[in-house]
């Protein structure tokens, strides 16, 4: 719908661009225009003063008109537009869009016990899987796995086409029957260990935490060193407010909820993400995680789009020719009803 009144000709190739050298003449076209416009002389003869004639004077009606001249005026460039033939290769029916080099992607989620904290909606652990769902699905083309941790690791989900089943695992993901702790290193590392030699040329991870690393037989440095001599770049990913959150906190009366202040281990994460050419992030909100999977999913476009050209696509100069008969009738209505009687 949109095509059939986007004008925007940088959009556009055109079949026969020969005809856009016609443009030159539209300054001639508005200058004669303007001295016709000059020229134009009243139509009632009037008996009073100068002075009168002043004070009757409509400045808007003579606005008008010169408005009018710019309208014919680009009413003429449309034209020009349309007789180019314009063409619109993203035109769904004539091109197939695919893309043969994806990217291998291991989201790394953080599930220990600071997690169920209230600061998010309804808490980090379920806004975190919300929103790694949503980058789940703006992808094309990449195999995604899932890696899960805490103070140990493990792999909810190897890296696949299927993104029902990467939802489907990231759903049930939970900080039950998991070893507590924060184990960033061991998480981290078990995401290099699913990206294989045999994974594709450009490989990502994708780590979130809330915490600071204090469990793992890996320390969050080794693992970055890992990371980056095969090649892997890993984004990271605070969450949590700044200050102090609503969070769980074990008792001998069981789990009760208290402010905690939030501690996250910013140095590490800013180095494991420059040490293997990623980008440290901080969310203190879920609009905020968003903007940041957003970011993350603009930085990794790398996949080469390749477009096949089913047949050659028919000019489309439709928009132009839409927006001209649009003008024209008004520049003809305006005439008709306004000065109808001065020309």
């Amino acid at each position: 719908m949109f095509n059939n009144w986007n004008i925007f000709f940088w959009e556009y190739d055109f079949l026969s661009p020969h005809w856009l050298w016609l443009l030159l003449l539209v300054p001639v076209f508005i200058l004669i225009q303007w001295k016709n416009e000059l020229k134009r002389t009243g139509d009632l003869k009037f008996s009073r003063s100068s002075q009168e004639q002043i004070e009757l004077k409509t400045d808007w009606v003579a606005t008008l008109r010169k408005a009018i001249i710019g309208v014919n005026s680009f009413v003429l460039i449309l034209l020009i537009f349309a007789l180019s033939k314009p063409l619109d290769w993203t035109s769904d029916e004539n091109i197939n869009e695919t893309y043969k080099n994806g990217i291998d992607i291991v989201l790394a989620m953080d599930v220990s016990l600071s997690m169920y904290a209230r600061d998010f909606e309804p808490d980090r652990l379920e806004a975190s899987k919300a929103v790694a769902k949503e980058f789940v699905d703006s992808r094309r083309g990449d195999r995604i796995g899932l890696v899960v941790y805490a103070g140990e690791a493990f792999t909810a989900c190897p890296a696949t086409l299927d993104y029902e089943i990467v939802k489907d695992q990231i759903d049930k993901i939970s900080g039950e029957n998991i070893e507590g702790g924060t184990a960033i290193g061991t998480g981290l590392g078990t995401a290099v260990a699913r990206l294989r030699n045999d994974s594709l040329p450009s490989k990502v991870i994708i780590l979130l935490t809330d915490g600071s690393n204090n469990a793992g037989e890996i320390s969050p440095d080794i693992a970055a060193e890992l990371a980056k001599t095969k090649n892997i770049t890993v984004y990271t990913i605070g969450v949590g407010t700044n200050g102090e959150a609503l969070s769980p906190v074990i008792t001998p009366f069981g789990v009760r909820f208290e402010n905690v202040p939030v501690e996250i281990d910013e140095v590490v994460l800013r180095n494991i993400a420059s040490k293997t050419g990623g980008k440290y992030f901080r969310a203190t909100d879920k609009n905020g995680l968003k903007e940041i999977y957003k970011q993350i999913d603009k930085l990794e476009k790398r996949k080469m789009l390749d477009r096949e050209v089913k047949s050659e696509p028919p000019s489309n100069p439709t928009a132009f020719l839409n927006w001209a008969v649009l003008l024209a009738v008004f520049s003809w209505s305006v005439k008709m009803i306004l000065f109808r009687n001065n020309d």
